[in-house]
């Protein structure tokens, strides 16, 4: 054997080596769970005793029987489709005034920032929760005035308490602001310069230019934002518990009650199964769409 290929022997080695923790953590905690999850969504499976396969049965019980399944389902697409497209708009709104050049402007950025690290803490959920009790501070701003407090529960009334969450969900834009932030300070000032110019105002300049050469990043924000609407769960379990009236039973908190609370492993894996597959598609239409709307500056 060549002292060549004895080098080479020892690299593809140390290579292995350096990705083996990566390999395991990836099978431990990824792979396993995956195949496991499959698994589980074709059986009858009650965590204390050995699974028993029943085929297709929980995903026909699921279109056939169980009427929350759909209630979860139509909770979980408004939220989606109400809180992610607002907390998009206002994060670049935000993002574009913090993009300006004024003083404190790393302050305000961090300041800005901090309630998309904690807003999915429970002791945020719970505080949250207190804001627009009964005899919460959201109430008490109203009285203050009107004169009058409503006598009312935000998140105990079937009409407001889902749209509590999705302002709690608007107020942690703080990640998407972020990534706007950095896309807008990539786009070169000689472009607004020119526009100036040429004499386009504000609006002008927002449409042609920085909507433009922003979308990769709204892309990428949406994506993001799509996944992790399907996925809220803490807001659902702790703020509402699911009600009333089921108004605010998420997706998520559904299958974590059938899985934990009613020990239906099996049926919770098929609902797990089913949500992959409409987070999948989801995605899937959003990047085919993509090549209509989304600009890139290398491609002219």
């Amino acid at each position: 054997m060549t002292q060549k290929a004895v080098k080479a022997g020892y690299e593809n080695r140390t290579g292995y080596l350096f990705i083996l923790p990566w390999i395991i953590g990836f099978t431990a905690f990824t792979l396993i769970p995956f195949v496991a999850l499959f698994y589980f969504a074709f059986t009858d499976y009650d965590l204390l005793s050995s699974p028993g396969w029943v085929g297709l049965d929980n995903f026909i019980r699921m279109f056939t029987v169980d009427e929350k399944f759909l209630t979860s389902l139509k909770v979980t697409f408004f939220y989606v489709l109400t809180a992610i497209p607002l907390r998009l708009i206002f994060a670049l709104f935000i993002a574009m005034l913090l993009n300006m050049k004024i003083r404190f402007v790393g302050l305000y950025r961090t300041a800005f920032y901090i309630p998309s690290i904690i807003g999915g803490s429970v002791a945020v959920a719970v505080m949250w929760g207190q804001l627009f009790g009964l005899n919460g501070a959201v109430n008490g701003i109203i009285g203050l005035f009107t004169g009058t407090s409503p006598n009312t529960s935000w998140i105990a009334n079937p009409d407001t308490a889902l749209w509590t969450l999705i302002l709690m969900a608007v107020w942690q834009f703080g990640s998407p602001m972020i990534i706007f932030l950095a896309g807008l300070k990539n786009i070169p000032d000689s472009y607004y310069e020119a526009a100036v110019v040429d004499g386009a105002n504000g609006f002008h300049r927002f449409v042609k230019i920085t909507l433009p050469l922003l979308t990769p990043v709204i892309l990428f924000n949406l994506v993001m934002q799509i996944i992790g609407g399907f996925m809220t769960f803490t807001q659902g379990l702790i703020i509402t518990s699911g009600g009333p009236l089921d108004r605010t039973l998420f997706y998520q908190l559904y299958v974590y009650r059938q899985g934990f609370e009613f020990l239906d492993m099996g049926y919770a894996a098929a609902l797990s199964c089913f949500l992959l597959l409409i987070v999948a598609v989801l995605t899937a239409l959003v990047f085919k769409s993509s090549s209509a709307w989304v600009h890139y500056e290398s491609k002219g």
